[in-house]
């Protein structure tokens, strides 16, 4: 983040309440998109399957991507999210995609950029806050409810995982790093452990907001 845009996101921190964007899921699934349009002609022979790997689509249909941006900036938006909820190695994962979590976050990143820097001015500026997910993964509790003991991941793996993201998104130009959707605790202290540790190593000082998932009596 330029010290220009940072001053600038203080300042009107100061002023009022800062807007920021809806869900980016459930306007990409509004679009009704096929396999072939998820894999592009980027990775048309890609051996698994890759619908629904929604963050795929800012290398595959980025000006799709663009104008979701677009929508929510038009709409009063201050601050856009980048398209990267399940942009870790530890979620890609899934789609075999693992080697390619840091430049799907570059290009998410980018296009997010590119949507915010087209409709800010210097009376209304607006800034890209870089998502990092929660991962598929949960550091505290055993998927396997005959070995309680069991983790399918560990606090090493998903730091190492985050800081990968977190390089991407700094590369692709974001302003601060939201924290996204943690369910986890456990997971939540390594994303931000490893924001600390990238920006201590690098010289920055990343904004950070968290957004936290939180279990009442009610079972919300």
């Amino acid at each position: 983040m330029s010290s220009n845009r940072r001053e600038q996101l203080t300042a009107l921190l100061r002023e009022r309440i800062v807007i920021l964007d809806g869900g980016m899921g459930t306007m990409i699934q509004r679009l009704e998109l096929s396999e072939a349009q998820y894999r592009g002609s980027q990775y048309a022979d890609w051996p698994s399957d890759l619908k629904g790997n929604n963050d795929l689509l800012s290398i595959t249909q980025p000006e799709m991507i663009e104008q979701l941006h677009r929508d929510y900036l038009n709409a009063g938006a201050d601050i856009i999210e980048t398209n990267s909820f399940n942009s870790t190695a530890i979620a890609m994962a899934d789609y075999d995609m693992q080697d390619l979590a840091r430049d799907i976050n570059v290009a998410a990143a980018r296009v997010a950029r590119r949507a915010a820097d087209a409709v800010a001015t210097p009376e209304r500026p607006r800034f890209v806050a870089g998502v990092l997910g929660p991962t598929n993964r949960t550091a505290s509790i055993s998927p396997d409810v005959n070995d309680p003991g069991y983790r399918n991941t560990d606090f090493d793996r998903l730091v190492a995982s985050y800081l990968d993201a977190i390089d991407g998104l700094v590369e692709g130009g974001i302003d601060l790093i939201l924290i996204e959707t943690i369910f986890d605790t456990l997971n939540a202290k390594a994303a931000v452990f490893a924001v600390d540790q990238y920006c201590y190593e690098n010289g920055l000082d990343l904004p950070v907001m968290i957004s936290g998932t939180i279990t009442d009596a009610s079972g919300r």
